[in-house]
């Protein structure tokens, strides 16, 4: 490849270091396709990633409108062009695809297209998807050469484009191998804490079920010769599935999947902490104080973190009030969880910290490049105080 200009050069770190800040795989792949078409001066750029159907499982473009991307209609198949990167893992550099033996021709809502420039996105053998740009656009005050009149275009895609497409689509496989690895990370995260959740359920409720059936039985025995008694363990019975019901309430607001993507994390913890409020006898309260979007990572920890701290205060502490704040501080945004419960001593109890979740706290903040700390002390209460930076 001839040498990039300076500020080509600038532009590739910029577009490569883009590629790896993103952990969504979605994410990834309209940073690699925006990218792509910014440095190589194209009008069109998609990236395809196959499915096993002889389809595409996801499929984003740029230079295309929303209202022209539904007017487009269905996704393509894996035919022609497409099929030659994805089947056969080989460039291709066309100066006009219409002429091409493998063109099948597009819907009438299709952008025109001319020369066009494909690239596979390959970790070893493993074909990941196919990257192709559309219509190079001629550089200012480009003089445009004599071509027959049934060629539209003055301008095409170079070898050095070739080149530049290629090296982007290595460091591309790299990013969204790294984003798929992060997201089956997560999902395994999320499936051990509904495993954990699933477990305690079934230890508390269980205890609650069965003191409930003893106490119930003890009231049957005693309605005849001593109906004082009766009674008392009849209220018994109602403080106890009432404490059961409370259970089953708490774990079906952990269960149920947070809404980040969609609603964010303000919004999310604003909505559990209301359910958690309506679910437990002790009063759950939040506030939020210049926070607004965060990035994906930090927002998932963030609110991981708060759940453990909720469920510590909430089922181990017996708090009558728990504060959820998440404020900005400076350059940082800081989360707080408070309670008034029996409190522990930090530093006295490492089982006691491995059982409240410290570890995996802190394991989640130094994560995303922030810091936890927890005050508590026996009989004052507890706060955990997550901080993380920007945002």
């Amino acid at each position: 490849m001839s040498m990039v200009p300076r500020s080509g050069l600038a532009a590739v770190s910029e577009a490569l270091l883009a590629m790896n800040r993103r952990l969504e795989v979605r994410d990834v792949l309209q940073t690699i396709v925006a990218s792509a078409r910014d440095l190589l001066d194209a009008e069109y750029a998609a990236l395809g990633v196959p499915d096993d159907h002889g389809g595409f499982a996801q499929f984003v473009v740029a230079g295309v409108s929303e209202e022209e991307w539904k007017a487009i209609g269905p996704l393509p198949r894996q035919h022609g062009i497409l099929a030659a990167m994805l089947h056969d893992a080989t460039p291709q550099r066309l100066a006009d695809v219409r002429k091409d033996p493998r063109f099948g021709g597009w819907p009438a809502a299709h952008p025109k297209m001319a020369d066009f420039l494909g690239m596979p996105i390959a970790d070893g053998e493993e074909v990941l998807g196919a990257l192709f740009l559309a219509n190079k656009r001629c550089a200012p005050g480009a003089r445009k050469e004599h071509r027959p009149a049934s060629q539209e275009r003055a301008c095409a895609f170079t070898g050095d484009d070739e080149e530049l497409l290629r090296l982007l689509a290595q460091h591309a496989a790299i990013a969204l191998t790294n984003a798929r690895l992060y997201e089956r990370s997560r999902e395994l995260t999320i499936a051990e804490e509904r495993t954990r959740i699933g477990h305690e359920l079934h230890d508390a409720v269980a205890q609650k079920l069965f003191s409930l059936r003893l106490t119930a039985q003890a009231a049957t025995a005693l309605v005849d010769r001593d109906p004082e008694r009766a009674k008392a363990e009849l209220h018994e019975v109602a403080r106890l599935s009432g404490e059961a019901a409370d259970e089953l309430r708490a774990a079906v607001v952990e269960l149920r999947p947070a809404a980040l993507d969609d609603d964010g994390l303000v919004a999310t913890l604003r909505t559990q902490a209301q359910v958690l409020d309506r679910a437990h006898s002790a009063g759950v309260d939040f506030e939020c104080d210049g926070v607004r979007a965060l990035p994906a990572a930090q927002e998932e920890a963030l609110l991981r973190v708060a759940q453990e701290a909720l469920h510590n205060a909430l089922r181990h502490a017996d708090a009558s009030q728990v504060r959820v704040a998440l404020v900005r501080r400076g350059p940082s945004v800081v989360l707080t969880v408070s309670d008034d419960g029996t409190g522990f001593d930090p530093g006295a109890v490492r089982s006691a910290g491995r059982h409240l979740g410290l570890v995996s706290m802190r394991d989640r903040a130094s994560g995303v490049g922030g810091t936890l700390t927890v005050q508590s002390e026996p009989g004052k209460g507890t706060v955990v105080e997550m901080e993380v930076p920007g945002g």
